[in-house]
């Protein structure tokens, strides 16, 4: 799948792409990421940051980067291809805004904030965290440079303030002191908020399929009655309803990937959201009362799924877009 978009639109990925979200999957399924979210959420960083620069060695950063700031991007349709990867493994961390401020950062007229930050987030040096102003960042206690967007500006907050609970452990809200230096005025930010939704809607297609993978392997382990749970009528047409609307929301996905049009991102971003949760409720529904239980590796991805369904615009302002063509709503 190229960058451009052919005549004929087809969702296949290359050999190139499906080789690199290979990479991707084997390198995260060595790295134990439960064990990696679960450290993040107590906010201890350590084995999360060595995973980071991991990721950034693969070259993740780099594709919302251009060539000119140590980067090889754009290329979106990649990008979607690694966030599959990075949800369905569940990876902690500013994942979403450090991307979102790296083409933030590359569309400013002055080039110079980008000379200064940009490489350090390329080799994963450093992490950051892009909000709009007003709103809490995710994760701006461990993020070195932390960015406050509107309409009117871009600044670098000088610090963060407490962190505060979440639906999901491991995304630590935090909000930005106010002030701090200038970076542009009338920055890209409907540009941003594009690239924020294609990197949530592909990070919650992989959580949905995360999900789906482990309840099918769990009901066709589980008995009752002497058979599988998984051969009963009620559990098969559940497990289907959940992989259909997977199977839709992936050609939304790469599909806005190719056009990036602000339009197709929010259709596919409620689209891919609302799979990952529907996914959720019957993954939570399957397992019964364990599922429930922060100790199973299930609860990583079911509080993923529910928090990414409202991160960067809720359904109803993902819809409202689709309707009006593309709108700008946080």
């Amino acid at each position: 799948m190229s960058s451009q978009m052919p005549p004929q639109m087809r969702f296949l990925l290359s050999s190139e792409q499906r080789a690199f979200a290979e990479s991707l999957d084997a390198m995260l399924t060595a790295a134990d990421t439960p064990a990696v979210v679960r450290d993040w959420a107590r906010g201890e960083h350590t084995a999360g940051r060595a995973l980071w620069s991991r990721i950034a060695e693969l070259g993740v950063f780099a594709l919302a980067v251009p060539e000119a700031y140590d980067g090889v991007g754009p290329l979106p349709v990649e990008l979607a291809v690694a966030f599959v990867e990075l949800g369905r493994h569940a990876v902690p961390g500013p994942l979403v805004e450090t991307v979102v401020a790296a083409v933030t950062l590359a569309g400013l007229d002055d080039p110079g904030p980008a000379k200064r930050l940009l490489p350090t987030l390329v080799s994963g040096e450093a992490m950051a965290t892009l909000a709009p102003a007003g709103s809490y960042a995710l994760d701006g206690d461990s993020a070195a440079t932390r960015l406050s967007l509107s309409d009117a500006e871009l600044r670098l907050a000088p610090g963060h303030g407490p962190v505060r609970p979440s639906l999901d452990p491991a995304r630590r809200l935090t909000s930005l002191a106010p002030g701090g230096e200038l970076l542009a005025t009338h920055p890209p930010a409907a540009r941003a908020l594009t690239w924020a939704r294609l990197a949530v809607a592909a990070q919650a297609l992989g959580v949905g399929l995360a999900l789906l993978d482990r309840t099918v392997t769990y009901v066709r382990q589980r008995a009752q009655f002497g058979v599988s749970i998984g051969s009963f009528q009620a559990v098969k047409h559940r497990l289907a309803d959940a992989k259909v609307a997977l199977a839709f929301a992936r050609p939304l996905v790469f599909g806005a990937a190719v056009t990036l049009d602000p339009a197709d991102v929010a259709a596919a971003k409620v689209t891919a959201c609302e799979a990952a949760y529907t996914t959720a409720r019957t993954a939570l529904q399957l397992h019964g009362a364990i599922g429930y239980t922060a100790e199973y590796d299930l609860s990583l991805w079911l509080t993923k799924a529910r928090a990414l369904r409202t991160a960067w615009g809720s359904p109803t302002a993902c819809r409202n877009d689709v309707l009006s063509g593309g709108g700008r709503r946080w």
